[in-house]
């Protein structure tokens, strides 16, 4: 099976997080590994526009020509090259992982498209090195449930967002099947949407939207 493109961790414990001002617990949080460089072609299956709908993403985040993005764990530079051609050239889309192979594979990618609108950027676990308050919108796209502190992962994004910026969540639908990670609820690699807005709201952002996907979810969030 599919997994997403990258994780955020290599710790195998839980998080439990509490919102500061409501006290909400937020549940133990499962972790993954980082997605082998060497499976990236698992990533390009010719279908993939089909039944991710990137178009559908891109406009519930608002993502126009001349637009400021970020798509994080950008992998392949699939999701990447999506935001390229619809910010335009006057448009800047910040590449990030935390692999070094993958931002090479998105540079070299990059460079056969002639592309001059997209920054590869290498980030840590802890800072996905992205400019304070100067994006309209992130994407988070196969990616969310295998970062190890999530809330803390979500306000660190919201930091690098302007004022009425956008973070998309898309992930697998429980249960579901189709592309991706295993569908077995039990196995813990596929997170429902509440759990998600509930980390959301810890992290002191709100559900602006919900998109419904063929075999995922997107989740809209705004400060």
């Amino acid at each position: 099976m599919i997994g997403s493109r990258l994780s955020y961790v290599v710790m195998l414990v839980g998080v439990v997080a509490i919102v500061e001002a409501g006290a909400e617990t937020v549940a133990p949080q499962r972790t993954g590994h980082l997605f082998p460089p060497e499976d990236l072609g698992l990533l390009e299956s010719p279908d993939r526009a089909d039944w991710q709908k990137p178009d559908q993403i891109m406009d519930a985040l608002a993502i126009a020509d001349g637009s400021r993005v970020a798509d994080i764990g950008a992998g392949s530079g699939w999701f990447t090259m999506q935001l390229a051609r619809r910010v335009g050239p006057n448009g800047l889309v910040y590449a990030e992982d935390v692999q070094r192979q993958m931002i090479e594979a998105t540079r070299r990618r990059v460079s056969r498209e002639g592309l001059q609108n997209v920054r590869a950027v290498l980030g840590t676990v802890t800072d996905p090195h992205l400019p304070a308050g100067a994006l309209d919108a992130i994407a988070v796209v196969d990616v969310y449930t295998e970062v190890d502190n999530r809330v803390m992962f979500l306000r660190t994004l919201s930091r690098a967002l302007k004022p009425n910026g956008r973070i998309g969540v898309v992930n697998y639908k429980p249960g579901q099947g189709g592309p991706g990670p295993s569908s077995n609820a039990n196995e813990g690699v596929r997170v429902d949407s509440s759990v998600v807005e509930a980390e959301a709201r810890a992290a002191g952002l709100r559900v602006l939207a919900r998109e419904n996907l063929p075999f995922q979810y997107l989740l809209v969030l705004g400060k």
